[in-house]
């Protein structure tokens, strides 16, 4: 498969490439904070399983360069065309490396104004956002796929739960399989919302979405934790039935739950804008454009063994060898 046939199937690797992200996923984080705000007053922030580094690049491009995409974007830079006149009384100087990376120092000579730790003590800040876009190399078998990233979370989840301050914010990967009410009935033990989506640039045809959890204080999680274990039901054939109740903040019951309380269903949202590319769709290319190189090629793909059999099979794809030899016999 040429560059070119890869750029009109994906919409958002051509794009990717063209304005400097290391991977597609970019777009997924940029969508989701587009509908939750997930950056607004955000400092500290663990970047969870983070190779290619698209993600990292999207943190480092808004939350130090102070960049804006999306909708924000756009209005920034309607905003730039519009005409103003500038006045300055004296001449500035240009700026600084550290001032365009985002990063400004401010220390006059012979004098550091940097907080220096004492020794001997050591202070672990909590974050205000945790994210994980990390996923397993599917096998192919779905419930075993599940299964593995399911695993993946939770250990996500208990990370995050140890470094995130009250009120931070914990966005997640999980794939949805037929059993997935069971994996929100367990975070809904512990959080009181939970919001699950699936950004534009995310295939349709994926069973990929991502969770978006709002840690509680302590004293309310425990408080939620024994309130969840004092609803739990073990029937005769061994099922555990959980009495999840309502999500919603005036007690009131919530109209997807079923009697009883017994299934509860998590709001699925959508994100990114309707006017953005459809990832499952073909886009023409125009006939002067030159296809780019990836940004960030695999270090180590699961596959890459598999390329340099193909290879010495003959040929880039393994097909060369075999058709030269039925064409001389």
């Amino acid at each position: 498969m040429g560059k070119s046939s890869k750029d009109k199937r994906d919409a958002y690797y051509r794009l990717a490439k063209e304005e400097g992200w290391r991977a597609r996923s970019a777009y997924k984080l940029l969508q989701l904070d587009e509908e939750f705000n997930l950056f607004e007053g955000v400092t500290r922030v663990v970047d969870l399983c983070a190779a290619p580094g698209s993600w990292s690049q999207v943190l480092s491009r808004v939350l130090i360069k102070g960049e804006k995409f999306g909708r924000a974007g756009l209005q920034e830079k309607q905003a730039a065309t519009r005409s103003y006149v500038l006045g300055q009384s004296k001449p500035s100087s240009p700026l600084s490396n550290a001032e365009k990376d985002g990063t400004t120092v401010s220390k006059e000579e012979g004098e550091d104004k940097s907080p220096k730790p004492r020794e001997g003590h050591h202070t672990l800040l909590p974050v205000d956002l945790v994210i994980s876009d990390g996923a397993p190399d599917v096998t192919g078998l779905h419930d075993l796929d599940i299964y593995v990233q399911s695993q993946l979370l939770w250990a996500a989840l208990n990370l995050a739960l140890c470094v995130l301050k009250p009120g931070g914010k914990f966005v997640a990967k999980i794939f949805r399989g037929k059993d997935v009410d069971l994996l929100f009935a367990q975070l809904k033990i512990v959080f009181k919302r939970v919001r699950v989506a699936k950004p534009r640039s995310s295939r349709a045809s994926s069973i990929e979405a991502f969770v978006v959890l709002p840690v509680p204080p302590p004293k309310e999680a425990a408080k939620r934790g024994e309130e969840s274990k004092a609803a739990r039901r073990v029937r005769d054939d061994g099922v555990v039935e959980l009495d999840l109740g309502s999500e919603s903040e005036d007690g009131e019951d919530d109209e997807d739950a079923e009697e009883g309380g017994q299934r509860w269903i998590a709001p699925f949202l959508a994100c990114g804008d309707l006017s953005a590319y459809d990832s499952d769709a073909t886009y023409n290319l125009p006939k002067d454009r030159v296809s780019l190189d990836p940004v960030q090629p695999p270090t180590a793909p699961p596959y890459k063994r598999a390329l340099e059999m193909r290879k010495l099979a003959g040929g880039a794809y393994g097909k060369t060898k075999g058709r030269e030899s039925k064409d001389a016999a």
